[in-house]
């Protein structure tokens, strides 16, 4: 079987995963319905961060709070794929492990990495938070007179698939330590606060604090690098790291995934 045939194969698989999940949540309408209210209601607490911009009249690096509004957007955008596609799997991961449920995982014709991350979707997590961004990110854009070509949207959807990359490298970091852990809950509410830091410009903090979240947990990269690319602010060294960065960290973590089923001792035994 050739790599792209088995990519395909996966793909079909996540649609496979994207069906059965939604038709599994519309079996329980109201749950389904009432999942989407409670989220709708916490992105309006988070809309508060807007209305913070504009009320303060906030400038950072020289952007003006419209302009800011596609960092914002692009950090909605994220939290929606991250709610949606990641956060579950990566939170039942330690309970699968110390259950011995990842046993019979191990048994199936796919990629167990794959199988462990994806498993379960929940569209009304991701719906309103990606749809969200989409608003902020157009109307920031449109603010920031930039126009809107091939080039310019191509890009921005290629920092996009880096950043979906990132988040599932950088949002998975906890939960592989319950190879090794059996609490890992203090590594999750850190990496769950670093994802709260990272929806305004990178320049709002420190230096240190950008080459951190830049080069070694590379959060910036996610919220930033699409908006500022638009705005031809990213300089070449930028684009060769924006570009290597994700190759880099997945690379990594897959490295650590085959380790760690290594040194896995079934639960069962």
């Amino acid at each position: 079987m050739t790599r792209w045939t088995e990519v395909k194969r996966h793909l079909h698989i996540l649609r496979l995963f994207v069906k059965y999940s939604l038709m599994s949540q519309m079996e329980y309408r109201f749950n389904f319905i009432t999942g989407i209210v409670a989220e709708v209601a916490f992105l309006i607490a988070k809309l508060l961060y807007v209305l913070l911009v504009f009320k303060t009249n906030l400038h950072i690096d020289g952007l003006s709070p419209e302009v800011i509004l596609m960092f914002l957007g692009v950090h909605f955008v994220f939290t929606g794929i991250y709610m949606g596609f990641f956060f579950q799997n990566f939170l039942i991961l330690g309970q699968t492990i110390r259950g011995g449920a990842l046993d019979m995982m191990m048994t199936k014709p796919i990629s167990l990495q794959f199988l462990v991350s994806l498993r379960h979707i929940d569209l009304g997590m991701a719906l309103p938070n990606v749809i969200t961004g989409v608003v902020l990110i157009t109307k920031g854009w449109n603010a920031s007179s930039v126009m809107w070509t091939w080039g310019t949207v191509v890009g921005f959807i290629v920092f996009l698939l880096i950043g979906v990359i990132l988040t599932y490298c950088l949002m998975i970091i906890p939960s592989l330590l319950s190879f090794w852990l059996l609490d890992t809950s203090a590594a999750a509410e850190i990496s769950y606060a670093l994802w709260d830091a990272n929806n305004m410009p990178a320049s709002l903090y420190h230096r240190a604090i950008q080459h951190i979240g830049t080069f070694i947990l590379p959060f910036f990269l996610i919220t930033n690098y699409g908006p500022l690319f638009v705005l031809g602010k990213l300089s070449t060294a930028e684009l060769i790291w924006a570009l290597l960065a994700p190759v880099l960290f997945f690379f990594l973590i897959r490295t650590v995934w085959k380790y760690a089923l290594r040194q896995y001792n079934s639960s069962s035994l």
